[in-house]
């Protein structure tokens, strides 16, 4: 892989003292060739604190974006810097860095604009509950019937975006729970989509944001989300053709 180019790491973190010195650290020792940013979210545990004391690259947002307004902040930091890669890469532990070049290869080879890290792949590793899998592959299933683009993994956060990529979610990014809306955007947008496989872990420490009922929120809010987003994509276009 070109080492060469301008790849940056962005962390979203929200409580995740138990977690961040390791993420980061591992990173930093198995990746040195790439940056990193860490997306601090308004932290209410110590996370912020050890950011600071460890001399960390991080962003503190001043109000609480919700994951998918921080990932955006991180975006738009990519554009500003000229970055040619950006991956995104949970603070939670669950995402190996050993696997960042797998990930980051097919876009900086111009093959993908955005490559997805998938655990459904080789089936390796951590590979969530029954129930979440079987969301996974519901939310996968409508995913194809609206773009025709088959993506296994769609709540994946590993994920590489190139330049044209990162500027577009720069502007355009869903605020909660993006990752599924996201591969519907850049699909219908023309944007090449794919996957590669990774190995992923459970979290380091802590306690998912996304409990049981948050769960079937989750599921109805992506659902309807990917559906309004597919209606006014077609709107978008139809009134451009006029």
């Amino acid at each position: 892989m070109n080492t060469s180019a301008k790849i940056l790491v962005l962390i979203p973190c929200y409580n995740e003292q138990d977690n961040i010195v390791r993420v980061v650290e591992h990173l930093r020792e198995t990746c040195p060739w790439a940056d990193y940013l860490v997306i601090n979210d308004c932290s209410t545990d110590h996370s912020a604190e050890l950011l600071r004391s460890h001399g960390y690259n991080f962003l503190d947002l001043p109000v609480n974006l919700g994951i998918g307004g921080g990932v955006q902040c991180g975006y738009q930091y990519s554009r500003l810097h000229g970055y040619d890669v950006t991956v995104q890469m949970d603070g939670d532990g669950q995402h190996d860095p050993a696997y960042l070049a797998t990930v980051v290869e097919p876009v900086l080879s111009g093959k993908l604009d955005m490559c997805i890290g998938s655990r459904f792949i080789t089936h390796e590793g951590f590979q969530t509950s029954f129930m979440r899998r079987v969301g996974i592959r519901f939310l996968s299933a409508m995913i194809r019937l609206l773009c025709g683009r088959k993506v296994a993994d769609v709540t994946s956060g590993f994920r590489a975006t190139s330049a044209e990529m990162t500027a577009y979610f720069a502007d355009h990014y869903a605020p909660d729970y993006p990752e599924p809306e996201a591969i519907l955007a850049a699909s219908l947008q023309g944007f090449r989509v794919g996957e590669a496989p990774v190995v992923m872990h459970e979290r380091l420490g802590g306690v998912s944001s996304i409990s049981a009922v948050k769960s079937v929120y989750y599921m109805l809010k992506v659902s309807l989300s990917l559906i309004i987003d597919r209606l006014a994509i077609r709107r978008q276009r139809h009134g451009a053709g006029h």
